[in-house]
């Protein structure tokens, strides 16, 4: 017998379906309306390797090095992010916690590095140093922008870890907007997670 390869754009759920009626063998049960039990099933099983096969890709832009620092450490995703070795960043946007704005003699501060940050990096510049080089004196405030793709299992774990109310403000306020996401695109894989005080998401079991 050959080997026989299917190729098929389906919908989340549809590839999610077909890869747990792979594993089980029951493609006959499969329907219109068998999809979104068939997931609430698989993950009332924690058969999560399924959803492995179902993807989304976010942009995210405005967002400091400090950030993207956190979020490229979830291993199992994908990541493009712009580069501080071919952009010139002399004239870079940054991100100030709100911790530090709002007292006068903490931004004054932040403000003074800031610019001498960037005073330092054109100079460097000015010196015949490269980007890759002057990148060095750059601050993890300075804004970033990256792609991120992840299968909806990874998701799941970055959801609980990074929506969590004592995780950094910045990733959970970015990724609370991709939780929100996900939720309204993919309800049939994200219907067990709950806010509370649109402050952190959180796995909430199936009912028995």
């Amino acid at each position: 017998m050959g080997v026989a390869i299917i190729y098929t754009f389906l919908t989340y759920e549809a590839v999610i379906e077909r890869a747990g009626c792979t594993c089980y063998q029951s493609a006959s049960t499969a329907g219109r309306d068998s999809k979104r039990n068939f997931i609430r099933r698989i993950i009332e099983n924690g058969h999560y390797s399924v959803l492995e096969h179902a993807y989304a890709t976010f942009r995210i832009t405005g967002v400091s090095r400090s950030f993207t620092h956190q979020l490229v450490r979830h291993r199992l995703c994908a990541f493009s992010q712009r580069s501080q070795r071919y952009v010139n960043e002399k004239n870079f946007a940054f991100v100030e916690p709100e911790s530090i704005r709002e007292k006068t003699e903490a931004h004054e501060l932040f403000e003074w590095f800031i610019a001498e940050a960037k005073n330092t990096y054109c100079k460097l510049q000015e010196l015949g140093i490269k980007n890759e080089d002057a990148r060095f004196v750059l601050p993890n405030a300075v804004q970033s922008e990256i792609v991120i793709s992840a299968n909806f299992r990874e998701l799941r774990h970055i959801f609980c870890v990074r929506c969590n109310s004592h995780a950094q403000w910045e990733i959970r306020n970015v990724v609370l907007q991709m939780f929100r996401i996900m939720k309204k695109e993919a309800p049939s894989v994200f219907q067990d997670f709950l806010i509370y005080e649109e402050a952190a998401a959180a796995y909430t079991p199936f009912a028995s």
